[in-house]
């Protein structure tokens, strides 16, 4: 029998999670079903005095029923390194305040606090950006400002994604090709004239297959993606945007991708991954929040939160 654990997870507000779909609550309810104990923490209550990282932290009594999934106890402020293990869930976007939380939270490890993924490591992975570390799986892309090379991007490769940096689920991403009448306005307003760095990536037809998206946890490579097809008439297959998850397994290409990058994220502290892959091309690295566990549940029967607890006993066992 494994000793019971105290995990806390930052997560936002727990009245604004989708239990149906949600990931952060497929892994309170995992740990539950292990025996342990899940506490939510919100961002804005974490506090550093005197060298000591705390929170207020609400214990959670957690179900399976998506209508009345938790049931909150009497809050506590605890210091961070008193959980067995801390999960920050907070979704983008990565703004100033989640860059605060991560020195914060970094404060706390170095206190003894096990905080997952690495605060140090989420900081230094952008999750866009984080992908021009391994340029033999990328498609031909472009990180710049410049609306001149932008436009030279564009019309060198006739068919592109722009995106911003620091968006999720879909949000302002625009497919431009060379003779796009609105290709202009399009640059000037994710640029804001020139003053905001974006990227540009040779749009790729294999979106219509899915954005695939292969989880890694601890290491391992879990065998099923989540396809994620867009719906008719759309080119963002994010399920934010509309689009619809298919599990389904790894392609040879997206084992060789997973597998070359698996021990290099896992030997930096990040215990939950998300690669997003099309068409046999690496298109972003998430790190914050990864989600699309209870897809792969549901439809391959792959348990990946029971996989997340699992691995995190191991981890508190050391």
């Amino acid at each position: 029998m494994t000793t019971a654990l105290d995990f806390a997870f930052i997560v936002d507000p727990l009245a604004d999670l989708k239990p149906y779909k949600d990931s952060s609550v497929a892994m309170m309810r995992a740990a539950v079903a292990n025996g342990h104990h899940p506490w939510a923490v919100r961002r804005e209550d974490i506090a550093w005095r005197e060298g000591v990282v705390s929170a207020r932290a609400v214990p959670l009594a957690v179900c399976a029923d998506d209508c009345n999934w938790y049931t909150e106890g009497k809050p506590e402020t605890c210091a961070l390194a008193a959980f067995d293990a801390v999960l920050m869930r907070q979704d983008p976007p990565f703004d100033f305040e989640y860059l605060t939380a991560t020195w914060l939270l970094e404060r706390a490890a170095t206190g003894g606090a096990k905080v997952f993924n690495n605060p140090r490591a989420v900081r230094d992975h952008s999750e866009k950006l984080a992908i021009t570390e391994f340029p033999q799986f990328i498609p031909a892309t472009l990180v710049a400002r410049d609306p001149y090379r932008l436009h030279a991007f564009i019309d060198e490769i006739g068919d592109v994604v722009l995106k911003p940096l620091d968006g999720m689920g879909g949000s302002q991403v625009f497919r431009v090709t060379s003779q796009d009448p609105n290709r202009n306005v399009i640059v000037e307003t994710l640029t804001q004239h020139g003053s905001r760095t974006i990227m540009a990536q040779r749009y790729l037809p294999g979106i219509r297959d899915g954005d695939k998206r292969v989880l890694i946890i601890g290491g391992e490579v879990v065998p099923y993606a989540l396809a994620r097809i867009p719906r008719e008439g759309e080119t963002r297959a994010n399920l934010a945007a509309g689009g619809r998850g298919v599990a389904m397994p790894l392609s040879g290409r997206e084992w060789e991708i997973a597998r070359f990058l698996a021990p290099v994220l896992w030997a930096r502290g990040l215990l939950i991954v998300g690669l997003d892959v099309i068409g046999g091309h690496l298109t972003e690295i998430n790190v914050t929040s990864p989600t699309c566990m209870v897809e792969i549940g549901a439809q391959q029967g792959f348990d990946v939160a029971g996989l997340v607890i699992e691995t995190l006993e191991h981890l508190c066992a050391r």
